[in-house]
């Protein structure tokens, strides 16, 4: 039987968000799945220190690298999403044509700060390809992606990464779906999106208690604490 193999940000301040996520795939799953947490400690270990807002923006690029140059694997930026439907059916899409397939967002923000109301509140930059680098399948075995070893990653920009600049030909990047990747907030309300992507806060944060979704966002973290005895009290981040 295929297994799924899912590549997931892990950010320590998410961390709730991650379980959410995760919980979100493995019920819906009709595939074994492989779910990789990206870590602050992993990029640190292969040199790859961050530039952005959170602890993986570009340890995600070193996916084929920790794969051995084989295989397919999903990227998501899983903190802040929750998977709506069977992940099996995004793997069923991917490419042996292609290097890497993404949802082709191309927006410009309506909300300048993000995270609003917390310690990790910060400038929500406009940028070309914006979010287009937060759900990926990467063709790991592809010839283009040999150039993505931690060395390299380690010293290219970010910027360059989260636009595909090692793609030098404009074959090797594919299409998914865009219901794979829906960012609320962002996006026109879609009650068949595959993938709610609060790329503006996750539904745990006070200010995006409303935002669609949001419901099943507290249903499923609920559904992650089955089986607790107990009320847990809980306080507000500083």
């Amino acid at each position: 039987m295929d297994t799924v193999k899912l590549f997931c940000g892990f950010d320590r301040r998410e961390a709730v968000g991650f379980s959410v996520f995760a919980n979100s795939v493995i019920t819906r799953s009709s595939l074994p799945v492989e779910i990789i947490p990206l870590t602050e400690q992993l990029g640190q270990k292969l040199g790859i220190a961050t530039d952005g807002t959170n602890a993986f923006t570009k340890i995600r690029y070193a996916i084929p690298a920790i794969c051995g140059f084989e295989g397919f694997a999903i990227f998501a930026d899983g903190s802040d999403m929750l998977c709506r439907s069977d992940i099996a059916e995004l793997w069923a899409l991917r490419s042996p044509w292609t290097a890497l397939q993404r949802v082709a967002h191309d927006y410009r923000t309506q909300h300048p700060r993000k995270y609003l109301g917390t310690h990790i509140e910060a400038e929500n930059a406009d940028y070309p390809m914006k979010n287009q680098s937060s759900l990926m399948i990467f063709n790991c075995a592809h010839f283009a992606n040999r150039i993505l070893k931690p060395a390299h990653i380690a010293k290219t920009p970010g910027s360059d990464l989260h636009r595909f600049g090692w793609l030098t030909e404009k074959k090797w990047l594919g299409d998914l779906p865009k219901e794979w990747n829906h960012l609320v907030g962002e996006d026109a309300p879609n009650p068949d999106a595959k993938m709610a992507h609060f790329t503006l806060g996750i539904a745990g944060f006070n200010h995006y208690r409303s935002v669609e979704f949001a419901e099943e966002w507290r249903a499923e973290w609920l559904a992650a604490n089955e089986g607790l005895q107990y009320d847990i009290t809980l306080r507000r981040s500083a």
